[in-house]
Order: C-alpha cells, then structure tokens, then sequence
C-alpha cells in the first residue's frame, strides 16, 4: 500500500507531518507493507514550508496510478490581507500547477483515497474539484469552500467515499487515524492512538444513517448571507437613474483579487424589468445567478473559473461608460471591479 502526501511551496509542517507519523506507526503496528512518501507535482525537490521557511525534501512525483492514499496539506502564511504570503495566494498558486490535474485523476478513482488536511480541500476546491462533495476546512475557510460550489460540513473530519477532509490544522491527527481505521482496522487505529497519547476527537460524519431535522452545516442561504457585500453610494448620480437599460450592452470587466487579476466579458440585457447576463470568461460562457438591477445598483451571483474556482457575489453601479464595485466571495477581502462599456 502506497500513501503519498504532496508537499508544495508555502505547505503547513503540521498538516504534512502528523499524518506522516500517524501512518508510519500503522504500517509498523499492522507489521504490513505502509510505504509513505513525501511527493510533489514536479517530482523530487526541496519544498518551503509556511513555517519560517522550513525545507522538507520530497522524495518522488505524485503519482495516483500506483499511490492508494493522497493526502493534501493545507498552507501556512497571513489570514488576513492581499499580499503574496497570504494563505489564499500560496493555495491559489498551488492550484495552478499539475497538483491539481492529478488530483483530479486520483479523484475519479474509486479505489484511491484523496484526503486533506485544513486548507488542502480548499486547494482543490479552487482547483474546481470539489463541487458538490462534502467537505471541511478551518473554520475561518468554512464560507469560502462553500462559496467553490463544495458543501461545507462542520465537523472534524469528513467522510465523502473516496475523498476524507479534515478540519483545522491539527485535524491531521484525527483524520489520518481516521484513514488507518478505515483502512486497516480499529485495532489498529487504537494501538497508534495507544503509541501517541492521542484519541481521535469527533464523530466522523458521512451521509449514512437518519438525517436530523436540522442539519448543523451551512446552508445555501447561509452561504449567500456571507457572500452579501455594501458598495457605497455614488458620489454623482446617473441622469437615468430609474432606467434598468443604463446597464445594457458588453462589458469588458477587471477583478483585482489577492491571487492576480482576473478578466471577464459580460453581456447584459433587460426588458420589462428583467435582466439577463453571461459571462465570458476563457472561451467559458456562463449565466448570471439571480441578477437585480435597482436603480444605478446591479448585483448577481457568478461562477468564476480562472485563476481558481468559486462562486462570487458581485455589486456595481455604472455611471455612463464606466462600472465600478466589488466581488467577493467568503472571508476573502473584497476584490475591487472596474468596468467599461465597448458595445
């Protein structure tokens, strides 16, 4: 049995090593062949962590043809900000490279486990990988991971079938003693438990058994209310200020998110109080969620691929040629909008 961990520049030490050490000890208790390796996109390399820059030598390539376990780390950088260390930027430059398309080949194996550890599930969300699945970050990543289209679930560890999340950084321990139980017995688990001084905290949730009345996770709307951002008012009104037309034509939009800048064509119409817009973005077109135009105000909901995947809630008002607003999506700091009309 092979389990892989994939370290990248700016991974937390923690969320890498407690399932190191959590495995090694099963592979050494069960007395079976537990080969672990320390891997990364581009094969063998010294790798810098988050901590104080701390290097950790990778000794092979991901490789989900022959790995049975992936385990993700998360990051470690600033929480909050817009700068390059933020825990945001280091994620969204791993999701760039060939981490996530082979992520994304171990997923769709139904025999290979892909686990995370904190903010690994949110590098494979932003990677477009997790839309729809039952997952876990940090708690301070919980609205994010939901604005990617995944569905947060708050718990210490997360089951989803071939994809096992677990929730801030030293969830490491519990989700990996999670994995050697699922993977080779409780007795086996307990005697690791046993070596280390450590019980797996928190019941592991999976979508089995009676569901309650009230689901303690986020929902939908939930995640809406979190996504909602104010614009302050304009300073000089539109002379058509009622005229829901003021916003019709294409638009050639720039989001300065914390990533990189991010461009968009949107195509706008309305009729009869109705509007309507697509996005264009990558040679991808997709619709507007919800959009609502009051007065100079339009706000909408978006899917926005590059340069990672999630959900932003959009607000701007235009006046004449010009749009001006936010997008933001989560916890994330507002990403400034700018627009202008070319038709």
């Amino acid at each position: 049995m092979l389990a892989q961990i994939v370290l990248f520049d700016g991974f937390d030490l923690l969320d890498a090593i407690a399932p190191y050490e959590v495995l090694n000890a099963a592979g050494n208790i069960a007395k079976v062949a537990l080969n672990v390796e320390l891997v990364t996109a581009e094969g063998a390399r010294s790798v810098q962590s988050g901590i104080s820059g701390l290097e950790i030598r990778a000794s092979g390539k991901l490789n989900p043809e022959h790995a049975h376990i992936i385990i993700v780390p998360g990051a470690a950088g600033e929480v909050s900000g817009e700068g390059p260390n933020t825990i945001p930027a280091i994620l969204g430059r791993a999701a760039e490279t060939e981490l996530t398309n082979l992520v994304r080949s171990g997923l769709n194996k139904q025999d290979l486990v892909t686990v995370t550890v904190c903010g690994g599930s949110l590098l494979l969300a932003m990677g477009g990988l997790l839309d729809g699945r039952h997952a876990v970050t940090h708690h301070l990543g919980m609205d994010v991971l939901g604005a990617t289209g995944a569905v947060p679930v708050s718990a210490r560890v997360v089951d989803d079938g071939n994809l096992i999340t677990g929730g801030g950084v030293t969830s490491g321990l519990d989700v990996a003693l999670y994995v050697v139980e699922r993977e080779l017995g409780p007795r086996i688990a307990h005697e690791v438990e046993k070596l280390f001084e450590y019980e797996r905290r928190g019941t592991v949730w999976c979508a089995k058994g009676l569901a309650p009345i009230e689901m303690d996770q986020h929902t939908n709307s939930e995640i809406e209310s979190t996504l909602d951002v104010s614009l302050p008012k304009p300073t000089k009104e539109t002379s058509n200020y009622n005229d829901s037309t003021i916003f019709d034509g294409k638009w050639d939009i720039t989001i300065a998110t914390p990533i990189g800048k991010q461009f968009i064509i949107a195509q706008i119409s309305s009729k009869d109080g109705i509007v309507q817009g697509s996005a264009e973005q990558n040679g991808e077109i997709s619709e507007f969620i919800d959009p609502v135009i009051t007065g100079n105000r339009i706000t909408w909901t978006q899917h926005i691929t590059k340069p990672m995947s999630w959900k932003l809630k959009f607000e701007a008002t235009v006046d004449g040629n010009k749009m001006e607003g936010v997008a933001k999506a989560g916890v994330l700091p507002s990403s400034k909008l700018t627009g202008e009309r070319i038709s």
